[in-house]
């Protein structure tokens, strides 16, 4: 092992408090430098370890942060996060709405191979097919025959979409979906080498096989410890590339990511400790950005079990939820609290679905949570015990402790364990619905707020974590998509919406902000709704 990687080890291990790691800058600086202008390279404290890195197992932002690096889809993002031609230089839509027809460019994956329609048809159907066990297949659901063919009703090979030649890709969608060019960016839409992935099966994204289309290949990806990426030579865009190499550490503990940043060892955190705002705009001079974000923090409900298949339950808990203290006193960097499920900030949608108590007093909530929850028979005879499992990362262990005293304050026979658990193991326990109640959040994959409505339909599957169920919920969530009219469309959505916050499968929590820590003579990082910020746009000021 290089010298170069063993100081990378040992930096990685280093602990200690904000202050103190602001004093061992100079030291850490010594071997590592974490934005290097002269060797262009760039180290992030990402928020979590990949578990995996093919773009059709993934399913966290933390994988997102490294696969958007690697691949480019149809359409990709701008600095801003604002959708633009990507593999497709153009595209034609026909009147109804449902055939688009993508023109691409001339493109080559870092082996040389060309880069083409067939190997996005071939993605397309390989994410679909229901043996890759996909677990955000169901995303792609607009395209045509998509939502069969994920639950094994029908061949892949009917999928509606087919190269027409190497350079032109039809996609027929089920319905008319105008944010498809906003979908068509996410990593479950990149394409995948068909020349590779037929020759080698699951193994082509192991570092010695993988092969990319985007700005960045992958070199080393050390499990637990650092994922490394190169600049690809043979980009189409290189020449405007400007960084050669990115290190992306997972970093759950916020705590330890800002102190690899205040020690030089990072330029960039995509997660600080939020109730360290003001601390670290001290410490760190330009470093600290705080921007809107589409994520909505929610807790999910176990359906499938008692006692949350009563909704009087539900109700109870959800309306006895402190979310003023959790933003004033927890995240403390602008959050607001949320009282229903859609951010305000999604785009063409003004809505007024709400909690029906949302402007009752948390004293009288609590008084009526005591009276649901004594109507589904609960009481000092027969306590309610369940427990709460949360993720171990960012700001979520002591949000727990938080909802588990608002939870325990509604009556003294109510009991709340607390479960933390390594966020990627947490996920999947929602997805197998193996937990009674859950934390997580959702950043939206595309501006809609059909990226947040789709998580609750019954036919979503792992992703709805709560397994609700209702075929009035989901008609009308299949009536907005035939909706031509956005002004009609977004009301329909908001009955949909509205639906959801009055049966309680989920407790919406906060609506987030995002907090970045970035070193301000990195150029071309923008603040954006979605924080998608690709290496490819960075620069550096001299």
């Amino acid at each position: 092992m290089s010298a170069f990687w063993t100081n990378r080890r040992r930096l990685l291990a280093g602990a200690g408090g904000l202050t103190a790691a602001a004093s061992l800058g100079a030291c850490a600086n010594a071997s590592v430098i974490g934005f290097d202008k002269g060797k262009r390279t760039l180290d992030c404290a990402n928020q979590g370890e990949p578990l995996s890195l093919d773009p059709h197992k993934a399913n966290g932002i933390w994988e997102n942060n490294i696969i958007g690096n690697m691949f480019i889809g149809l359409t990709t993002e701008n600095a801003a996060g604002e959708p633009v031609p990507g593999m497709a230089e153009s595209w034609d839509v026909s009147e109804d709405g449902r055939t688009w027809t993508f023109h691409l460019r001339r493109a080559t994956w870092s082996d040389g191979e060309a880069c083409d329609a067939h190997d996005f048809e071939f993605a397309l159907k390989r994410i679909l097919n229901p043996e890759t066990l996909s677990e955000y297949a169901a995303i792609l659901y607009p395209i045509k025959n998509a939502e069969a063919i994920n639950k094994g009703d029908m061949s892949y090979t009917n999928l509606g979409v087919r190269a027409l030649d190497d350079l032109t890709l039809e996609i027929q969608l089920e319905h008319p979906a105008p944010y498809l060019p906003q979908l068509l960016k996410h990593y479950t839409a990149f394409p995948v080498p068909k020349h590779v992935v037929e020759r080698l099966g699951a193994d082509w994204i192991d570092p010695a096989n993988c092969v990319v289309n985007g700005p960045y290949k992958l070199v080393r990806w050390w499990s637990n410890y650092v994922v490394h990426l190169e600049r690809n030579a043979v980009f189409w865009d290189n020449d405007n590339v400007v960084l050669e190499h990115l290190y992306f550490y997972p970093a759950t503990d916020v705590n330890a990511a800002a102190r690899k940043v205040m020690s030089g060892e990072a330029g960039w955190s995509n997660r600080f400790p939020s109730n360290q705002v003001e601390e670290l705009r001290r410490a760190l001079p330009g470093f600290v950005r705080v921007a809107p974000y589409l994520l909505t923090n929610y807790f999910s409900f176990n359906m499938t079990k008692a006692p949350f298949n009563d909704a009087r339950v539900r109700r109870a808990l959800t309306m006895s939820l402190n979310r003023e203290f959790l933003c004033e006193q927890i995240y403390r960097t602008g959050e607001q609290p949320a009282y229903s499920f859609v951010p305000p900030a999604i785009a063409n949608y003004i809505s007024n679905a709400r909690y029906s108590w949302a402007n009752v007093p948390l004293a009288r909530r609590r008084a009526d949570a005591v009276a649901l929850l004594r109507e589904a028979g609960y009481g000092p005879n027969n306590p309610l015990r369940f427990a709460f499992s949360h993720r171990n990362t960012s700001d979520n262990p002591r949000v727990a402790v938080v909802v588990q005293a608002d939870w325990r304050e509604i009556a003294p026979w109510v009991t709340v364990e607390l479960r933390g658990v390594e966020a990627q193991v947490h996920y999947a326990n929602l997805r197998s619905k193996n937990y009674d109640a859950g934390d997580g959040g959702w950043v939206a994959d595309y501006n809609d707020a059909k990226q947040y409505l789709y998580l609750l339909e019954t036919r979503t599957g792992p992703q709805n974590y709560p397994g609700y169920s209702n075929p009035e919920y989901d008609q009308l969530v299949h009536a907005s998509d035939f909706e031509p009219n956005a002004l009609r469309r977004a009301q329909i959505m908001m009955q949909a919406e509205q639906m959801v916050l009055d049966d309680a499968p989920i407790c919406t929590s906060v609506f987030m902000n995002s907090t970045n820590l970035v070193h301000p003579d990195i150029t071309g990082y923008e603040d954006n709704l979605e924080d998608i910020h690709r290496a490819r746009w960075f620069g550096i000021r001299t």
